[in-house]
């Protein structure tokens, strides 16, 4: 048996529109929106280096924190020190091998011509 085939028509010959999918990524598509692709993928670079600049900033910060308290105790400490070798004993203990001592007498009052009218 042999099989009849009917003749072809050229409305059958015509491509069928493909699905969407593949309708959407055509080259002409593509070609018609690269500016945009262009644009996406510069706001994604950028949103990645600021995401990076921004826990640059927060290291930086919280190692100038770390530091000011460092200094914060330094300065206590040296302050703590200055006002124990300030009080009148450490005074008379630290000037004593040079020989100044506390003197007895009553200090005496000067007086200047001005002062006499």
């Amino acid at each position: 048996m042999t099989e009849t085939t009917a003749p072809i028509s050229p409305e059958q010959t015509k491509k069928t529109p493909k699905s969407g999918v593949t309708n959407l990524f055509q080259t002409k598509w593509i070609n018609a929106n690269l500016v945009f692709f262009l644009y996406v993928a510069l706001l994604g670079v950028l949103y990645i280096a600021y995401g990076h600049w921004t826990d640059k900033t927060n290291r930086s910060i919280s190692n100038v924190q770390i530091e000011l308290k460092d200094l914060q105790y330094q300065y206590k400490t040296v302050k703590s020190e200055v006002m124990k070798k300030s009080e009148e004993g450490e005074v008379v203990k630290a000037a004593s091998p040079l020989g100044l001592h506390i003197s007895n007498e009553v200090p005496k009052r000067l007086q200047t011509a001005q002062q006499e009218k």
